[in-house]
């Protein structure tokens, strides 16, 4: 499940996103509403979770603008106040649910998994792409009766390609997922994970494969071709 986290604090964002990341949440984090409000449009998120007191536009306008758009996505808003006032001003806005801080880990998730039954979504187990799958739970990519551990990092990135095969990720868009926002990563760090997983992807025979895009950046391709020749490959090579 893809989320979107709209928070200034960016201490509490990184402590929510590693949280969220540990029960197989994917988040992008954001700390003001102009941007928020930029990527909730895109609409690829399930949920977006958004504090009131953000710069810029606050969580309460970034809502309502969505609304006015058409724009669906169920909205988790955070906020310290928590009077009755404060809350129906919130659910008014078109916000979904309402969490006052502070909250427990076991509180935010349980809120969640309610957006999600009433939003209809199936949290799944996996992601199929081809002969290949990616476990959400244990972190393993399998080919048939074949299957590899990721990294955190790798797991990230393997989701990211796996839940939009049919698009291509430039590499910002990849740092942008994969890494805090306050670290410097270079395009070579990009290179490297996409190298780990290609061999990992080689190493469990799957016909799928990460194919580079000149000057754009990586998407998933289907080589049938290739399916019977992977599987003798070892992870080494």
């Amino acid at each position: 499940m893809h989320l979107l986290l709209i928070e200034d604090d960016r201490s509490l964002s990184r402590t929510l996103q590693a949280l969220l990341q540990e029960h197989n949440y994917s988040v992008d984090c954001v700390f003001d509403g102009t941007t928020g409000l930029t990527y909730a449009r895109c609409g690829e998120y399930d949920i977006i979770i958004c504090d009131v007191m953000i710069p810029e536009i606050d969580g309460l306008s970034v809502c309502k603008k969505l609304r006015r758009e058409g724009i669906s996505t169920p909205v988790l808003m955070l906020t310290a106040r928590g009077s009755v006032a404060d809350k129906i001003e919130g659910y008014d806005s078109g916000a979904d649910d309402y969490m006052t801080k502070p909250f427990s880990t076991a509180e935010l998730l349980a809120h969640l998994r309610a957006l999600a039954r009433r939003q209809g979504s199936v949290l799944f187990e996996k992601i199929d792409v081809g002969d290949l799958s990616l476990n959400l739970e244990a972190h393993e990519l399998q080919c048939n009766d074949k299957k590899i551990n990721l990294s955190q990092k790798e797991f990230i990135i393997a989701q990211l390609f796996m839940s939009a095969p049919t698009h291509t990720l430039t590499k910002d868009m990849i740092i942008a997922k994969a890494w805090d926002s306050e670290s410097f990563v270079m395009d070579n760090n990009v290179e490297a994970y996409i190298s780990f997983l290609r061999k990992k992807i080689r190493f469990v025979g799957s016909s799928v494969r990460i194919e580079t895009m000149r000057k754009i950046g990586y998407k998933l391709v289907i080589d049938e071709k290739s399916a019977d020749t992977q599987s003798t490959r070892s992870l080494d090579d």
